[in-house]
């Protein structure tokens, strides 16, 4: 009975023991436990925070909605002013508009350009090459396209002749008159208003005084208040009856025609002045002038040209010295 007690005692103490011995295992091993979940969390929460994706949005996503909301957003509130709104044949912006028609008369296409600005500072002449001086040319497109032109015709090709008054923009290039007494200049004051003027009695210098901006020396004039101003025989020196004609009309304060027409083709016979001049006085100009014509008419708008250029033996764009053409810039 003794062993036996001894025994048992022994077994409980030994049970006692290692429970013991568990326990402070057990104890010594929930630290590092602890450590590992706490250093887990927090690399979850970094990586939760920093790698992993969630509520992804792409870049275009982002674009296309800040685009909507800006869309939705009036012009004061988004910083945007609206642009000029263009078509195949129209410009209109708060400045300007532009609209391109065609007629056909005396079996010619004739190209019609109505402009009306706010202002006249939209009018504008451009120098090919941006040079004054004989002998320096380029096609109407290329001039156009240096001043960026929303639409152009070209001018009076004043790098032709030596003498006739030339101002461009304000400046007073060529104050020598033409040897051609009855030499008709248009002039295009600074307030937009159109004027035709015979050189032998007028001074360049005195006009710009009254506050010329522009001299063009080619004619004749064809509308003046008004009235027709040419007859049946009138004539450009040396060119043919009917021709590509370039004209410019003023109907009102700062609204105005650019007409251009073909010529010399089986498709388009060309006009006389006289026809040009009727047809400027049908569109309702009370100043209308004629500018250089044949192979030089060329209308450019919005990067194109409008009407088919040629001088009877070559399409195509002869060079010339400048332009007229209108610009927001």
């Amino acid at each position: 009975m003794k062993g036996e007690k001894d025994e048992r005692k022994k077994f409980e103490e030994n049970l006692v023991g290692q429970k013991d011995e568990n326990h402070h295992k057990s104890r010594n091993l929930w630290p590092p436990v602890f450590a590992v979940i706490l250093t887990a969390y927090a690399a979850f929460t970094l990586l939760d925070a920093f790698v992993i994706p969630g509520d992804v949005v792409s870049l275009e996503e982002l674009a296309r909605s800040e685009d909507a909301v800006e869309s939705e957003l009036p012009d004061e509130v988004s910083g945007e002013a609206s642009g000029p709104v263009i078509t195949e044949s129209s410009y209109t912006s708060d400045g300007i508009a532009i609209t391109i028609t065609t007629l056909e008369r005396h079996d010619t296409q004739i190209y019609v350009a109505d402009v009306v600005l706010s202002d006249a500072s939209y009018l504008k002449t451009g120098l090919a090459g941006g040079t004054f001086g004989r002998n320096i040319s380029e096609t109407t497109s290329e001039i156009a396209k240096e001043n960026d032109a929303i639409l152009a015709i070209n001018g009076d090709y004043y790098g032709f002749r030596k003498r006739g008054f030339v101002m461009r923009n304000g400046y007073l290039y060529r104050d020598m008159a033409q040897n051609d007494s009855g030499q008709e200049d248009l002039v295009v004051y600074e307030d937009g208003r159109l004027e035709i003027v015979t050189e032998s009695e007028a001074d360049a210098s005195e006009l710009a005084e009254a506050g010329a901006a522009q001299i063009f020396s080619f004619g004749p004039g064809l509308i003046e208040d008004g009235e027709i101003a040419v007859e049946e025989g009138s004539e450009v020196e040396q060119a043919m009856r009917s021709n590509p004609r370039t004209a410019i009309g003023e109907i009102e304060p700062l609204h105005y025609v650019f007409v251009v027409s073909d010529g010399r083709t089986k498709e388009s016979a060309g006009l006389t002045l006289l026809e040009l001049a009727e047809v400027m006085q049908e569109l309702g100009c009370e100043t209308a002038y004629n500018l250089d014509g044949g192979g030089s008419s060329t209308m450019w708008f919005m990067g194109g040209i409008v009407n088919h250029p040629t001088n009877g033996h070559r399409s195509g764009e002869r060079s010339v010295s400048d332009i007229v053409y209108i610009s927001e810039s």
